[in-house]
């Protein structure tokens, strides 16, 4: 702008002065030019520069050679713009000169140094068009959003170093990064607090203080330091009744020499709260009592491991039992909600109500709570669908769901189809979570399991050659869902010159379509003894095991079995001897067991366990 006012100065006093040299140029002849010339543009043609300037041969004033000036910037064009006026000899004709300096054109841009800060995301701060004129105002802009980004991310003494390399007349823009390490939190001073430590305070922030440990680095995370303002420490505060407390001031102070940040927080804690009245209202399908049980600040039975904590005087303080807790107030109404879910009132709203209110002759800070729910109607399971299941059969999967149709929707009946239906092994997991979607305008719902199947079974074998047992070998074949009805197959062969092992097994986990299971085995095993010439054994048997569920249970199952082998020790060697006339070579095995398996994540189980007597 200085240049600009400079230039349409200069003309002015150009036109004053020859009024002053010369008394026949009445007005000056600079301020009415003859003619108007464009210097210097290659790029833009005269034809446009003239329309941009908007000048035209006549008188021109200060304003108007003012805002000539400014719309030739404005074009982003070019980089300096000089007005001059040139007179000839005789001073009967004066010139208007424009000399233009183009802009280069942008040809490329690149960033250079980004680690830590993925390199996509440092070139999307930068909104330079390639192919339009270099302005130098719109680099500094993109140096300011790089080191925006760099801010947020904690690097606050990273340097963006724009660099340019002029070929042939166009520009190549690279924007260099220093990206230095990340702010170290010296520090958190915390001022304004009386009823909660400092140390409290920092402990439920996310950004700590660097210690001498490695792990301790005290990097200063701009996201983690916003939730700590606005969701972590707040929640501290009404876990411990101070319903109204504020961060009223958080300062960072940044020593970029040292690359350490100190934080400071001014708090208002406001007063602390304790518990009053308790009401249950729009209640039908629980009663009071029975939502009473949800209430976390009534008189709770005291268990063995409480009272240890008592006497120990470990956990929450006897001080702080009369005071309302945010955190175990909102568990304790999604619970209630969990409640009415889990008896098919998915509709149900539990709206909770906390009344501030100050009580008695000391105007005592206390809040009345009060639980509103309207449970709507509960929802009925119009029809249960899978999809995906290729192999496995569709019946093999509706035996592991507990959502039936026309039963009332409960969740954690679904809950617990999701993870028997995980527990098969069929399918790759994570299992898809079933959705659900309104069938009617009644509320009903429509159940869909997603699967996907993966590869089940595998087959084994083996050769093996010894001094002692000569040449052997295995084979062995292993499928849990048989032609993909859930039934298992298992067949194992061990052979060789002084061993011959075979092995049969089936398993039905639904006989019939029914809840009971079976398992039939069938095994041949022949040793041969060739020391000292012992001779050899052949056992030939099987065993049949049948699962009853145990009162309609589909986790605990009682399971009879029998087993009937019968021996042979071969016409040579020392067993031969043996005579099963009189020994009894046969033998029959009765069993009886009970199991409940209440397993989740199988094979490998995260929750849940398993009981055998």
């Amino acid at each position: 702008m200085r240049r600009l006012l400079s230039s349409a100065v200069a003309l002015l006093l150009m036109g004053a002065t020859a009024r002053a040299q010369d008394p026949a140029i009445a007005g000056g002849r600079c301020a009415t030019p003859d003619t108007i010339v464009f210097r210097g543009a290659t790029r833009v043609t005269d034809v446009k520069v003239r329309a941009d300037a908007g000048l035209v041969p006549g008188p021109v004033n200060y304003r108007a050679l003012d805002r000539a000036i400014k719309a030739l910037y404005a074009t982003g064009q070019f980089d300096d713009v000089i007005a001059s006026c040139d007179l000839t000899a005789d001073q009967k004709r004066a010139s208007l000169i424009f000399d233009l300096r183009e802009r280069p054109l942008l040809s490329g841009v690149d960033v250079a140094g980004t680690d830590r800060v993925s390199r996509n995301d440092v070139r999307g701060r930068v909104d330079l068009l390639v192919g339009k004129p270099l302005d130098p105002a719109q680099v500094a802009r993109a140096v300011q959003r790089i080191d925006s980004l760099y801010q947020a991310e904690g690097y606050f003494v990273a340097e963006v170093k724009p660099e340019t390399t002029l070929v042939n007349g166009e520009v190549k823009l690279l924007f260099r990064v220093d990206e230095g390490r990340r702010l170290a939190v010296s520090g958190v001073n915390v001022t304004g607090n009386v009823g909660v430590s400092g140390q409290d305070v920092v402990g439920a922030m996310e950004t700590k203080p660097e210690g001498f440990l490695w792990f301790k680095k005290g990097e200063l995370d701009a996201d983690k330091f916003a939730g700590d303002v606005g969701e972590r420490i707040p929640a501290l505060y009404s876990s411990k009744g101070y319903l109204d407390a504020q961060v009223l001031k958080d300062t960072v102070t940044v020593d970029r020499a040292r690359g350490k940040a100190l934080v400071d927080l001014v708090m208002r804690e406001g007063p602390r709260y304790r518990v009053g009245t308790f009401e249950v209202t729009g209640s039908r399908r629980f009663s009071s009592e029975d939502l009473q049980r949800f209430y976390p600040f009534g008189v709770q039975p005291k268990t063995i491991t409480g009272a240890v904590k008592g006497v120990l005087r470990v956990g929450r303080s006897s001080d702080a039992a009369g005071y309302f807790d945010q955190a175990r107030w909102d568990d304790a109404t999604r619970r209630v909600g969990e409640a009415y879910a889990n008896e098919g009132y998915i509709y149900a709203s539990v709206r909770p109500i906390v009344d501030r209110r100050r009580v008695g002759t000391d105007s005592v800070p206390t809040v009345n709570l009060r639980w509103e729910v309207d449970e709507g109607a509960p929802a009925i399971v119009n029809r249960v669908d899978i999809l995906g299941n290729d192999v496995t059969n569709e019946s093999c999967i509706r035996n592991q769901i507990f959502v039936v149709p026309g039963d009332i929707f409960r969740r954690d009946a679904l809950i617990r189809s999701y993870q028997s239906i995980g527990n098969l092994g069929f399918f790759e997991t994570p299992i898809a979570p079933p959705d659900t979607k309104r069938a009617n305008e009644q509320g009903d719902l429509d159940v869909i399991f997603h699967v996907k199947e993966k590869r089940t079974g595998n087959v084994n074998f083996g050769a093996s050659v010894g001094q002692g047992a000569g040449v052997g070998g295995f084979i062995g074949f292993d499928q849990p869902n048989l032609f993909g009805l859930c039934k298992k197959g298992s067949l194992n062969w061990q052979f060789g010159q002084y061993i011959n092992d075979f092995s049969l097994t089936y398993t039905d986990p639904f006989i019939r379509e029914s809840q009971y299971s079976g398992t039939v085995t069938a095994y041949h095993s022949q040793t041969r003894y060739y020391v000292q010439d012992v001779g050899q054994q052949t056992r030939v048997g099987g065993q049949l095991q049948i699962g009853f569920p145990l009162m309609g249970s589909r986790f605990s199952r009682l399971f009879a079995s029998y087993g009937a082998e019968r021996v042979n020790y071969g016409n040579s060697g020392l067993v031969s001897t043996i005579n099963c006339s009189i020994i009894s070579c046969d033998r029959s095995t009765l069993g009886l067991s009970f199991e409940h398996d209440t397993r989740v994540g199988l094979p490998f189980a995260t929750d849940g366990g398993k009981q055998t007597l």
